[in-house]
């Protein structure tokens, strides 16, 4: 196998996972039916013949599955014989929650994973490899350097534009925004709120360029001060990269630090959750609008102080904007 890596810290830091495009399924193929499709891998077992195919293609073959998989290609060359990858790949995305079934070719590792845990995956898998540059860094390209910092007055300008990217392609509808998204007006009005914490505006900048931002305002449940979160954005282009958990990483931290009690956000609960954020219900905590169910979370911090009750109350500018 020329030109097959085997060393392990040289294919972590060199993976690149790269998603394939499609949704793939595992299914049994019937027993002497002649092979269709556009199978991708197939194993013979003593029970029969697992095939892994598109899921269109298992559809109009009348095929059952019930495992429906994103397809993730580490995108360095593997040696058959080489040692640790596929532990350090799998224990990663179990530390993430995420499970995941490997594949291996002879020129590159496949992993399959939930196809609703893509983007995570990715993003689990990036963090990897960074830790693995950044721990052998001698003999490794230099990786660029990302610098998390608080906002400056100076900075608006940039990161208003780097949110109308960031949320150009709406995350409720996946469609395209028509003119300025919303969370570009909503970040230009809490920068100027009463309810504005200067240290909970956190940019990340990478070799000087600003690609992600994150802030976090003062909201109330009852009596008790909390952060709300939002909104945090990357650029496109450096989406699933390990950004926005930085981001989210430096505003625990900090919030710790600084003895708050406490993070709310409306999200994802599968994103969310690696960070330990819980159902604010669960808490005692009631969302703004019920509709949000699970999607309203908490983080309780250090000091979390048990017994807290009431509607959470984000910063004004979350009302819309002030009546003419």
């Amino acid at each position: 196998m020329t030109g097959a890596e085997k060393d392990l810290n040289t294919l972590l830091a060199a993976m690149r996972p790269t998603i394939r495009e499609g949704e793939y399924v595992y299914a049994v193929w019937p027993d002497g039916k002649p092979l269709a499709g556009h199978i991708a891998a197939a194993v013979r077992e003593a029970e029969g013949l697992t095939v892994v195919l598109p899921r269109a293609d298992a559809d109009a073959l009348g095929l059952h599955y019930d495992y429906v998989a994103a397809w993730i290609t580490l995108q360095v060359h593997s040696a058959l014989e080489a040692v640790g990858l596929t532990a350090a790949v799998s224990a990663a995305l179990a530390e993430a929650k995420i499970s995941c079934n490997v594949l291996a070719g002879f020129h590159h590792d496949h992993l399959l994973v939930p196809v609703a845990d893509a983007a995570r995956a990715v993003e689990a898998l990036h963090e990897l490899s960074d830790r693995s540059r950044a721990a052998n860094g001698a003999g490794q390209p230099a990786a660029p350097r990302l610098v998390l910092r608080s906002e400056d007055p100076a900075d608006r300008a940039e990161l208003l534009a780097l949110t109308a990217a960031a949320f150009a392609i709406s995350p409720v509808t996946g469609e395209r925004v028509e003119g300025e998204p919303e969370e570009v007006d909503l970040l230009r009005r809490l920068f100027d709120c009463p309810e504005y914490l200067p240290e909970f505006s956190i940019v990340a900048e990478l070799d000087g360029e600003l690609v992600g931002h994150v802030i976090s305002t003062r909201g109330r449940a009852g009596e008790l001060e909390l952060l709300g979160l939002g909104p945090i954005g990357v650029l496109p282009r450096l989406q699933r990269h390990g950004i926005g958990s930085a981001l989210m990483k430096e505003t625990i931290d900090r919030a710790n630090a600084a003895g708050e009690r406490g993070i709310a956000l409306l999200g994802s609960p599968d994103y969310y959750a690696r960070f330990g954020f819980v159902p604010s219900t669960s808490l005692g905590v009631q969302a703004p609008d019920a509709a949000w169910g699970e999607h309203f979370q908490i983080l309780p911090l250090a000091l979390w102080p048990g017994g807290a009750s009431g509607v959470f109350q984000y910063a004004q500018p979350f009302d819309g904007p002030p009546s003419a």
